[in-house]
């Protein structure tokens, strides 16, 4: 599962540093879900565990994209509670405005939830 970290018209995106394959590609981050705990949970927790910072979940993307053989990608809305992103797990963190969305290389699987990032972020180009 992903979060996009929405916060005064941006989106937050985590630059990852591995595995090597995929390290300095930027994702919407997050992680998986632990037995007996709902997606919403999950997120708040990855989160605070990879960003140092408290999130809501508002909502969910629509679409599901495929990141590998028996590992699918849902993503969250999330609104910043509390606390500024800071990366543990990441080496950077970038807020980005809808026209900023393909100033990043990002992981293919987090590009099919971008135009609907845009859209929800007013892109007004």
């Amino acid at each position: 599962m992903g979060a996009a970290v929405v916060h005064g018209g941006r989106v937050l995106a985590a630059r990852r540093t591995a595995p090597p394959e995929v390290a300095g590609r930027w994702e919407l981050p997050g992680g998986k879900v632990e037995p007996g705990e709902t997606p919403e949970q999950a997120l708040v927790r990855e989160v605070e565990e990879e960003l140092g910072c408290r999130v809501e979940v508002v909502g969910w993307l629509p679409g599901r994209s495929r990141v590998r053989p028996g590992l699918v990608l849902t993503v969250a809305v999330v609104r910043l509670v509390e606390g500024e992103p800071t990366p543990t797990e990441h080496d950077r963190v970038r807020w980005l405005r809808p026209d900023e969305l393909e100033t990043v290389v990002w992981l293919d699987s987090d590009r099919l939830f971008l135009p609907e990032l845009a859209r929800i972020l007013g892109d007004r180009r």
